[in-house]
Parts: C-alpha cells; structure tokens; sequence
C-alpha cells in the first residue's frame, strides 16, 4: 500500500475542493434529524386532530387549517429560504430555522385557544422553510462523488421513515401524554441539535444573492387565499361570496406573482422552468400525489376516531402499513422508471392508486375497518408511492444538469403547497361527517379522491415524457 509523500496534495486538493472534513458522517446525521423532525409534523398532526378538537372547541375549518397552515408556510417560503441560505450562509440560515421551529412548537403545545394553536404552526411552517434547504445545501457541499450519492440516500429515506413514524408516534404520544406532545417533543431534540450542530458543521462563506420577498409573499398570499375559499365554501357554499372573493383573489395574487416573477432580476422561481415538460410533468405528479395521500390521513383519522371510535394509538397503528406501503410502492417505481420509463409507471401509480380509493367510497358505520378501509389505504398508498419517485426523477433526470437546483425547487414547493390543497379540498367536501358524524361527507370525499386519481391517471399518459431518466444526482428534499 502505497502513501502520500508528506506535503503531497490530496485528491480532493487537486480536483479543487477542500479535504473531507473528518466530522461529516456525525454532521449528516445531526442535519438528517433536523429534517426528519419537519417531515414528522407534516403527519404527526392528523391523529392528534379530534383531541386537539376536544380539548380546544375547535370546528372543522380550524383543524383543517391545523394541518395546511404549517405545509402553507413550508411550501411558500421554502424557495426564498433557499435564497437566504446562499445569502447569509447555510448553516446561519439552518441553525436560525431550528430556533424558530423549537419556540413555534413550544407555542404551539402550550396553545389554548385557536389563533395562539394556528400563530404556532404558521411559525413552525417559516421556521421549517428556513431549515430544510439551509440542510440539504450543507449535505450536498459537505459530500462529493460518491460519498455524494450515499449522503443525498440518507436524506431521501428521510422522507419515508418520517411519514410511517408520524402516524405512530402521534398516535403514542396522543394517547399517553396529551395532543400536546406531538409538538413539546421537537422541544428538546431541537435545543440538543442548537448545541450540537455548530461543533460539527462547519460555517462557510456566504454567497451573493438578491432576495425576492414580494415574489415569496404573494405566492403564498395567493395559496393561502385559495385555500381559505376551499375551507369556506364548506360552510358557506361555492356561490356565496365569501368562497368566491377568496378564489378571485387567489387568481390575482398569481398572476401579480407571474408578472413580477418575469421582471424580477432574481425571480424566486424561473417561470421557463414550466415550459420543460419533465418538470411540468413532475410538479403535476407531486402535486396530485402530495394532495392525495394527506388527504387520505386526514380522512382516516377523524374517520377512525370521530365515527369508529378509534383510539388516537390504534388510529397510529392502522395507518403504520399505509406508510410502510408508500416507502415499498416508492422502491418498486424506482425500479419500474429504470426499466420500463417515467409515462407507464406514474400511469400504473395513478391507476393503483385510484382503484385502492373505490372500495373507500363505500365505507360504512359498522364494517370492518381491516377488511374495508386498510386494504384501499394500502392499495392507494402503494401506487402513490411509486408516483412520488417518477415525480422526482423525472423532473431531475430529464433536464440539464445545471437546472436540476432549479427542477428541485419547483417540485418540492409543489409537494408542500399540495398536502394543502388536497386537504381543504376533502375538508370541505366531508362537512357533513366532520359536523354531523355523517359517514356520507366521508365516502364523498373518498370518492373526489378516486376521481383525482383517475383524472391523474389520463393526463400522465399525455404529459410525462416518455423514456427511462438518467440520475443527475441533483438535489432533492422528500
């Protein structure tokens, strides 16, 4: 075994990058825990909604602002947090998200009323906007070649492994300390990652960037708009002003957004991005997917729980192998994409996914639960997780190398901002059964999702490219 003469360059000198920094492996599992506590809140939530309720006197439109609130706030200002982490340096940008996430949880556990519970999740929503691009930046300057690709596999499982151990673990926690430890627990995690994180991450330079805040504020103005008409027009109607004025004003804040967006000198999202179809094709298939799943736990748990009379733990425990399934059906479609193409696979994906929604559409007040709702739960989920992966690759796989950051962004805002759609959407079609314990508000609700992955299903077959994708290796959050 040959070594190094003493004073010889190493390899990474030569290829002109610093040496690995010795700490990165504990750095990446530091960071991985920071990330996976913001995937966790996306889902810990749902099982604690009808408790949270109880104990709160909270109505149907306040829970589903519950959960749209903090993915609202995580989709909208995810781009600009990742403007900031170039401009003010990543691990500032990160380690100032992580404050802000740990005292928005701390308030949100200890919420009494409805705006203080609502003021939380929005801040826990900005802080994770801030943290989760500040992380993924760090892991892919930390990592290089190889090392790169095994590093961004961790993060992605990141992903899978938050969404199956929400469920449960908000459950648990539910069910033994109160509702209000789904939050209280990212409190210490939190404060031991603050004194952890600076030893070993290292700080690096900041680069220049300009900042587009009115580009970031309306975009989310305009989905916080859209959403507010979705929620209203399960009380008020679909013609009633109060859901129309919403919608309209929705329109107008994205067509602001669009025009600024074209005479910004630093758009926060290049609108050509949306004229390469892979892209197009994987925002779609992130959105419909991202909406459809959360929507099914939203659904699910206060189904279980306020029809079927469900502890908040066997709620957690029914909807373990729905996630399980969503990790299993996102391994397959990995391999499908390779094989066969991106087109077959998200058609295959959405078509699975729509005929595990059918039987949901048919649930009653006495069947069983495992022989009924589990089986469509895990037959939808499988298929949705195989969509998920032809959503990313697609849209990194199938453009420029260069633009892949770029194809990163758009497709992980559009995960967010989805999981918000599609539950005010299901929200407000399952009125009935949210006010009146009606299990007809429910199956109508299961049946728009059957519709959207039918719909999913058809305009996939003419919008994903066909073709089998090439890893870039780019950057990717869930």
């Amino acid at each position: 075994m040959t070594h190094p003469a003493p004073g010889a360059p190493h390899a990474a000198e030569l290829e002109g990058r610093p040496p690995a920094d010795p700490r990165r492996w504990i750095a990446l599992g530091l960071i991985c825990l920071a990330q996976f506590m913001l995937v966790l809140d996306v889902t810990v939530v749902n099982v604690a909604l009808p408790d949270m309720a109880a104990d709160l006197d909270l109505g149907r439109s306040t829970l589903t602002w519950v959960v749209t609130a903090y993915t609202l706030c995580f989709g909208g200002l995810m781009l600009l947090g990742g403007r900031l982490a170039d401009a003010l340096g990543a691990r500032r940008t990160l380690l100032a998200g992580l404050v802000l996430f740990t005292a928005a949880s701390l308030v949100t556990g200890l919420a009494q009323n409805a705006p203080t519970l609502l003021g939380g999740r929005i801040g826990q929503g900005i802080g994770a906007a801030l943290l989760s691009p500040a992380a993924l930046s760090l892991v892919t300057t930390t990592f290089h070649g190889t090392e790169r690709n095994k590093a961004l596999g961790v993060w992605a499982a990141i992903g899978g492994t938050g969404s199956a151990a929400g469920v449960l673990l908000g459950g648990a926690l539910t069910e033994g300390l109160g509702w209000e430890w789904v939050f209280f627990i990212n409190v210490p995690v939190g404060m031991l990652l603050l004194v952890a994180l600076p030893a070993f991450v290292p700080a690096r330079a900041p680069q220049p960037a300009r900042l587009d805040v009115p580009g970031a504020l309306l975009v989310t103005a305009g989905t916080a708009a859209l959403i507010y008409g979705l929620v209203e027009a399960g009380d008020s109607g679909w013609t009633s002003a109060s859901t129309m004025l919403p919608l309209a004003g929705a329109v107008v804040a994205y067509a602001v957004f669009a025009a600024v967006e074209r005479v910004s000198r630093a758009p926060l999202m290049d609108l050509r991005m949306f004229t390469r179809r892979p892209v197009l094709a994987g925002a779609f298939l992130m959105l419909i997917a991202t909406a459809l799943l959360i929507a099914y736990f939203f659904l699910g748990s206060v189904h279980l729980q306020h029809i079927r009379g469900f502890s908040p733990l066997r709620t957690g425990l029914v909807f373990l192998p729905v996630a399980v399934a969503t990790g299993i059906g996102a391994h397959l479609g990995s391999r499908l994409v390779g094989r066969i193409g991106s087109r077959p696979t998200a058609v295959a994906g959405m078509a699975v996914a729509a005929a595990g929604t059918v039987p949901l559409t048919q649930l009653s007040e006495s069947g069983s639960v495992y022989a009924g709702l589990l089986p469509g739960f895990v037959t939808a989920a499988f298929g949705l997780g195989a969509v998920f992966v032809t959503a990313t690759t697609t849209a990194l796989a199938m453009v420029k190398h260069e633009e892949a950051g770029l194809a990163s962004g758009v497709v992980n805002t559009f995960h967010e901002v989805g999981g918000s759609i599609g539950v005010a959407v299901v929200s407000t079609v399952a009125a009935a059964g949210f006010e009146r314990g009606a299990v007809g508000g429910f199956t109508d609700a299961f049946a728009v999702c059957a519709v959207a992955a039918g719909a999913g299903a058809v305009v996939a077959l003419g919008l994903v490219p066909r073709g089998r994708p090439e890893s870039t290796g780019g950057p990717h959050v869930h």
